[in-house]
């Protein structure tokens, strides 16, 4: 099955108070709204992608898949804040190991579903680890923190 995820960048639960985006302007506009400052709460943030449900609609017309490669696709600059993209994989694809220094990266799968495998920062030398693998599935969010 291909995947489809949409990627942000820029634990206890928290509650947050507001209305989950209807759709995919919606959610635009509220990442707009909290990640304008200089600061964002990263839980906040991740309620708001966790609570968009994924509508084909919204997003199918950003998805272009390669035989070859994950693509890419910008939806929104953001405010000069973050850039909003859309990630799709063919079936069997990945990605190269790859960190994400001094940014946040909140990655929501829109369709199928993905492994994603963490690795220890491997010592001089010495070979690099795996740390975890996890399942993510369709709306399920991921946070990525490369500092």
């Amino acid at each position: 099955a291909k995947s489809t995820a949409m990627s942000s960048s820029s634990s206890s639960r928290c509650s947050f108070d507001f209305t989950p985006p209807r759709d995919l302007s919606e959610l635009v506009a509220m990442l707009h709204d909290v990640l304008k400052g200089d600061t964002a709460d990263v839980d906040h943030v991740k309620a708001i992608m966790e609570s968009y449900q994924s509508q084909e609609d919204d997003w199918a017309r950003y998805a272009h898949f390669d035989k070859n490669r994950y693509t890419r696709h910008l939806i929104d600059r953001g405010n000069g804040k973050f850039n909003l993209i859309l990630l799709c994989w063919s079936e069997g694809q990945g990605s190269s190991i790859h960190d994400h220094p001094d940014s946040h990266c909140f990655m929501k799968i829109l369709d199928g579903q993905l492994h994603e495998t963490t690795y220890d920062w491997p010592q001089k030398g010495a070979p690099i680890q795996s740390k975890a693998t996890r399942p993510l599935k369709r709306d399920s969010v991921a946070y990525i923190n490369g500092t």
